[in-house]
């Protein structure tokens, strides 16, 4: 009898004991991030009439669903001007300068402000040459890596008159995971901007 009550009470524990320990524990789930939707490729030529009342020696091809301003109300100075994104809050900054015999200055000048300034923040800064006799556009490329104000920096020259620097920015705060995708499409926006750079 004394078996049967300890096997009835250990039945009883067991019964009520197991649903409680097979319960649901809660566990936070993990960061996700929006979808983005990226538009349709597509490009704009900027014709050499434009530019050159803009006082810009240049012609090249830019996103199509790019805004391009060149003469920001906000910049007073003459060879600045903007790609705008206001969909996506991204902007190609870019600096137009002709060269004085102050090549190697203006270069170093690019890297100081846009490259080094962002060294602390950078996982890794990956340099691309850029190099194309035919069109006389030679350079460097910068990739950012890591959660930097800028993901991708540039400049281009022809070595004697002209300087085109210019940097991809979010007025958004840096998190490169959320961001890839978006910096990524630009990315190749910038580089379809280098590739089609002529001079006049």
């Amino acid at each position: 009898m004394v078996n049967l009550r300890k096997s009835n009470l250990l039945v009883f524990i067991i019964i009520v004991i197991i649903p409680w320990g097979c319960r649901d524990v809660a566990v936070p789930r993990p960061k996700g991030y929006f979808r983005i939707d990226l538009p349709d490729r597509g490009y704009i030529y900027l014709e050499k009439s434009s530019a050159r009342a803009a006082g810009l020696p240049l012609s090249f091809e830019y996103p199509a669903y790019g805004k391009l301003s060149l003469n920001p109300d906000n910049l007073s100075e003459p060879g600045w001007f903007n790609i705008e994104f206001p969909s996506y809050k991204a902007k190609i900054h870019l600096t137009y300068m002709e060269i004085n015999n102050d090549l190697e200055n203006l270069i170093e000048q690019t890297y100081q402000m846009n490259v080094k300034n962002h060294i602390i923040k950078a996982d890794a800064i990956n340099e691309h040459i850029i190099n194309n006799p035919e069109q006389r556009v030679f350079g460097i490329l910068y990739d950012l890596k890591g959660n930097t104000a800028t993901a991708v920096q540039f400049f281009v020259t022809d070595s004697i008159n002209h300087y085109l620097r210019g940097s991809l920015y979010f007025a958004a705060q840096p998190n490169s995971d959320s961001l890839a995708p978006v910096i990524d499409f630009f990315r190749e926006d910038v580089v379809h901007l280098i590739e089609t750079l002529k001079w006049e």
